[in-house]
């Protein structure tokens, strides 16, 4: 099921940082990571700050190094295509996944045409394509990688480059989306500063990552996918979580201990993982015994949103 080459990469610069949340200059070892969905070679180590105690990556991979990471294999791109017999199981997860998103953000506020969306780290842009096609929203993107030759781009305002260097108005959106991208970002603090500056007064903001202190960690620990080095450079517990969007000027509306991303998907990756250690996943390869685990596991599953599994979705609007 399993191997893939690894694609050579240059050893790439890695500056030592200070804790994101609270700029403490001290840590201890948490963990050492390696990049076990493609097999690139690399240790990557994260740690714990000694003062507020968050978890994140040092020292980091140069943000201009960083994107030879996300090339053609890196899969929330959906660069791949050629999924055999399996393309249009490939399809409909990929869909699911969209109007999983959908059916959080319809619980807390109703889009019109008058709305406007913005998606930061927006990948592939169906998300996006998804809320203009069914709610007539004016939908705008951001990601440091442009994939804007994908189909239904003609939809999106599409901006390329990071999120906080671009110039997209005060009291704009309606919706601002972060679907896993915080735990990506070089500077958290000073996105979620720029997402309230963007974010109408009455709008929302809706913020998925991997929960630190779930299940799939204890279980996986440093093949947890929830890791995924290097491109994750902060791991969040629900409580750091909640105070960084705290911190940044936002009350939390509602606080979820699931996301629109299938914790199935890190149950298997991280049982994967463990037996690879650090060899990379063939994703061609893994479909059949994917699914197969996924009907094993349907029991289970239908209790996702109790235990805890893998993800956290926080639900914000402007602190009065």
């Amino acid at each position: 099921m399993i191997r893939m080459s690894a694609a050579r990469v240059r050893e790439p610069v890695r500056d030592e940082i200070v804790c994101y949340y609270c700029g403490g200059k001290t840590w201890r070892d948490f963990v050492i990571a390696q990049d076990d969905l493609t097999g690139k070679p690399g240790n990557f180590p994260f740690v714990v700050c000694s003062e507020c105690g968050l978890v994140y990556q040092n020292p980091r991979i140069g943000v201009e190094d960083i994107k030879a990471y996300y090339d053609d294999q890196y899969i929330a791109h959906r660069k791949k295509t050629d999924w055999g017999m399996l393309a249009r199981f490939y399809e409909r997860a990929m869909e699911r996944h969209d109007r999983r998103k959908d059916d959080i953000v319809r619980r807390y506020m109703t889009l019109t045409p008058a709305s406007e969306v913005l998606d930061v780290g927006c990948g592939a842009g169906t998300f996006l394509i998804r809320m203009r096609s069914r709610y007539g929203a004016k939908v705008t993107g951001v990601d440091f990688k442009d994939l804007s030759h994908l189909p239904g781009w003609r939809q999106i305002d599409f901006h390329c480059g990071l999120f906080y260097d671009q110039t997209l108005g005060v009291d704009r959106f309606d919706l601002i989306t972060m679907w896993h991208f915080l735990e990506h970002d070089y500077d958290p603090l000073r996105t979620l500063d720029t997402a309230r500056h963007c974010l109408r007064t009455d709008g929302r903001l809706v913020i998925e990552v991997p929960r630190l202190d779930s299940a799939s960690y204890r279980w996986y620990r440093e093949r947890w996918p929830g890791l995924q080095a290097p491109q994750h450079t902060v791991l969040y517990s629900k409580e750091m979580l909640l105070s960084f969007v705290r911190r940044a000027g936002f009350e939390v509306l509602d606080y979820l201990p699931y996301g629109a991303f299938p914790a199935y998907f890190y149950l298997f990756t991280g049982l994967a993982f463990k037996i690879l250690k650090g060899k990379g996943l063939n994703l061609s390869l893994a479909v059949f015994p994917y699914v197969l685990g996924q009907i094993l596991l349907s029991p289970v599953l239908l209790f996702e949103r109790r235990l805890n599994l893998a993800m956290q979705t926080v639900v914000c609007r402007k602190a009065a």
